[in-house]
């Protein structure tokens, strides 16, 4: 399955925020209890006798919130609390021992996910700063073309495919369908489960339910520290890890710093393994130079292996980890000119053999990298690949809700380019021959751009010149890395099996 390479959700320094609405607030009189008509009485906060509750008041905090409650956590992304609803739960060691009326909130800490945002997002949450839902706090998070705004959205910086920001449609305006399938892939937004067939939403649940709780807190990879995004199989003794280190050469991991120090003494390798393909110098620019290694996962079993389970920290949807024999890797890596050690940045897996001509099954952009065009310089390479071996390729489906979003962009700047060149007059049959794109995935592109019409019973390109130039104005080509002819080793030819 391909995933994306898009941004990281944004990193904030988390502070000790207010509650949205008033959730957690100190009330004059009480502890910080967060219902009103509290007083002080007996060491404790209790209700005012006599004085019954306001009815929107929330109810009073538990001593252990249970799986499944909704509350008002504080997020480490924004510093500010967030609708969530609790997955799992843990108990300090102060804990052992105590009974449930014996619990205090620094006592026990909560793996949340917080409503209409990522699964990326879940975290563990110290248990004071976590408070009883605030019924004002409550909103449609369900659907958010219902209204502006109704949607808290884990990216603040979304941008549409021409790179402006986008927002939902104004309220009073009809939700079709189709619309709401469009606002999702903008924003990023995955899909409901219920949009699901039947049995797709039975294998969503069951993969949710193994995946649940990340079982990785953070990897140290080279020079960088890097928030885990989701769950990684590893072996039983690497779970529940708060921080796990990887060595950037050889991929090997480990649990303890002092292990990688001297791992790090005596690991002589210094790129991946496999054949160096391409070789992109850019000391000219004052950047890293790239270089592509192709790695075939049954001669080099172990790195590949390593590779997934590295990836699998950053991808939901990813099912290879141990059975790669029948895929090749290809590595894109940052190299230093001058001591010729390579940083592996990203990569794309593709089938060895594939009866659809697929030509990628997945792809990462590691988060430290991000934002500098890799993602773009890795489909490209793909679609070179396929081109060499006189195939027109496309990505394994289904496509994640990020890597949707970089595909699309991707087909929609070269298509663009392609009619600029022939000024709008040019069939999708000649796009597909120009770029090695599937026709469907062309079409898909022309119509995201509003450029393609049905007319006498077929679709049509309808596109001007000045149109073309105006979206092509849109898109961003600031990072934009090109596949060079000449850069390819000589000694290379895409393999056959």
């Amino acid at each position: 399955m391909a995933d994306d390479v898009a941004a990281p959700a944004p990193e904030a320094e988390m502070t000790d925020a207010p509650a949205a609405n008033g959730a957690g607030a100190e009330i004059p009189g009480g502890e910080g209890n967060s219902a009103p008509n509290v007083a002080a009485g007996n060491g404790g906060a209790t209700l005012a006798e006599g004085q019954p509750a306001a009815p929107n008041a929330a109810p009073a905090k538990p001593r252990v919130f249970k799986v499944g409650d909704k509350v008002s956590a504080l997020a480490s992304f924004d510093g500010a609390y967030h609708e969530a609803t609790v997955v799992d739960l843990r108990r300090t060691k102060n804990a052992v021992g105590k009974g449930d009326d014996e619990i205090v909130p620094q006592d026990v800490s909560y793996y949340v996910r917080y409503a209409g945002m990522d699964k990326r997002l879940d975290a563990w949450v110290a248990g004071d700063k976590t408070e009883v839902l605030d019924p004002g706090m409550t909103r449609n998070l369900s659907d958010p073309l219902m209204g502006v705004g109704a949607m808290a959205s884990p990216r603040k910086d979304s941008t549409n495919l021409h790179g402006d920001h986008s927002a939902a449609p104004p309220e009073g305006r009809k939700v079709t369908r189709n619309l709401k399938r469009r606002y999702n892939e903008i924003n990023n937004v995955a899909g409901s489960i219920e949009d699901l067939a039947p049995i797709d939403q039975k294998l969503e649940k069951e993969h949710d339910e193994k995946t649940k709780v990340k079982n990785i807190g953070c990897v140290e990879f080279g020079k960088y520290q890097v928030d885990a995004w989701y769950f990684s199989p590893y072996p039983d003794e690497y779970t529940d890890c708060a921080k796990l280190y990887v060595c950037e050469h050889c991929l090997k991991y480990m649990r303890h710093e002092k292990t990688l120090l001297k791992h790090k003494a005596r690991c002589a390798i210094r790129h991946p393994p496999g054949k160096m393909i391409y070789r992109h110098p850019r000391h000219q620019e004052g950047k890293p130079g790239l270089a592509f290694w192709e790695v075939d996962g049954h001669e080099h079993k172990v790195y590949c292996q390593n590779l997934c389970l590295l990836a699998k920290l950053f991808l939901d949807h990813k099912t290879l980890y141990f059975d790669v024999d029948p895929f090749l890797f290809y590595v894109m890596t940052e190299f230093d000119e001058r001591t010729n050690k390579h940083a592996v940045v990203g990569y794309f897996s593709k089938e060895k053999w594939s009866n659809e001509d697929y030509n990628l099954a997945c792809i990462l952009t590691l988060p430290p990298y991000q934002r500098k065009g890799y993602g773009s310089f890795l489909i490209a390479m793909s679609y070179e690949i396929s081109r060499r071996e006189d195939k027109v390729g496309t990505p394994e489906r289904p496509l994640s809700d990020l890597g949707a979003v970089s595909y699309r962009s991707f087909w929609c700047r070269e298509v663009l380019q392609v009619l600029h060149r022939h000024k709008g007059s040019v069939s999708v049959k000649d796009i597909s021959a120009a770029t090695g794109f599937q026709e469907r995935d062309i079409a898909s592109a022309l119509q995201s751009l509003n450029l393609l019409k049905y007319w006498k019973g077929q679709h049509i390109i309808s596109a001007t010149p000045k149109i073309i130039e105006e979206h092509m104005r849109s898109f961003d080509s600031k990072h934009q890395i090109c596949v060079n002819q000449s850069w390819f080793s000589t000694q290379w030819r895409p393999p056959v099996f």
